[in-house]
């Protein structure tokens, strides 16, 4: 059984950066390897929407409300993946989620992390 884990989010105000991490824990030892990732968000009363994407081999890519402004990024050896944020703005908040990226089955999802971006 596959556990995802999101951290790192927080409050912040417009202008500012944060950095998401998610754990991967359990599985078989290649499931996160080769696995595409994938950062999801939702924000309240709104489903949840991909915003960026890295397959096994490292190609990312992204929404375009967080292109140029968002980063993704896996660590293979740690079963981790980031979300690096920079210049953030009021409507990227929202509980942001990491699960595989389709066609990929999902794993099952974990709690997420809340971002706030407000003054």
């Amino acid at each position: 059984q596959v556990q995802l884990v999101e951290s790192g989010g927080g409050l912040v105000q417009p202008g500012g950066s944060l950095r998401l991490s998610c754990a991967v824990a359990g599985g078989g030892i290649f499931d996160f390897r080769y696995s595409a990732m994938a950062w999801y968000r939702q924000a309240p009363g709104k489903q949840r929407n991909l915003v960026a994407s890295i397959s096994s081999g490292g190609n990312t890519n992204y929404a375009d409300s967080v292109k140029g402004r968002f980063t993704i990024s896996r660590d293979n050896a740690k079963n981790a993946a980031y979300l690096e944020m920079n210049s953030l703005k009021p409507e990227d908040t929202a509980v942001y989620y990491c699960n595989r990226e389709p066609p990929f089955a999902p794993w099952s999802w974990g709690q997420g992390t809340q971002v706030t971006v407000s003054a």
